[in-house]
């Protein structure tokens, strides 16, 4: 459904953090996300770097959001404040993911590679 790359990285980071929200692990908000779209990326001739970079601009900023997400539980137990009392004051957790699709929509550093088939899954 996604036309543009721009579109792309926006569904890209819409699951990056519904993967976040949903599993309360930032390793698997990286891993499951990367492999779901990694087919796509290649088919559209995107380098792996923008899909990686995508992605650690998204998952790992905003699992400190996530009062259930191991980050945030160990975040708020570390700064003995809730996860929605520093909510307000992390503008980076904020503003990476919203970067990350600005950036996309308007082509800065697209990376292309190579045009190829999608990898074949082992």
């Amino acid at each position: 459904m996604a036309k543009s790359t721009g579109s792309l990285i926006a569904a890209l980071v819409a699951a990056v953090l519904a993967t976040n929200i949903a599993t309360a692990d930032q390793y698997l908000a990286v891993v499951l996300p990367g492999r779901m779209f990694k087919n796509e990326f290649a088919a559209r001739g995107l380098s792996m770097i923008v899909l990686s970079r995508s992605i650690g601009a998204s998952a790992t900023p905003t699992s400190a959001l996530i009062p259930w997400n191991s980050c945030g539980a160990y975040m708020a137990a570390t700064l003995g404040v809730s996860t929605f009392s520093y909510f307000p004051y992390a503008v980076f957790n904020i503003a990476s993911p919203l970067l990350t699709i600005t950036v996309a929509f308007l082509g800065i550093r697209m990376l292309v590679g190579v045009k190829r088939d999608a990898p074949k899954e082992m």
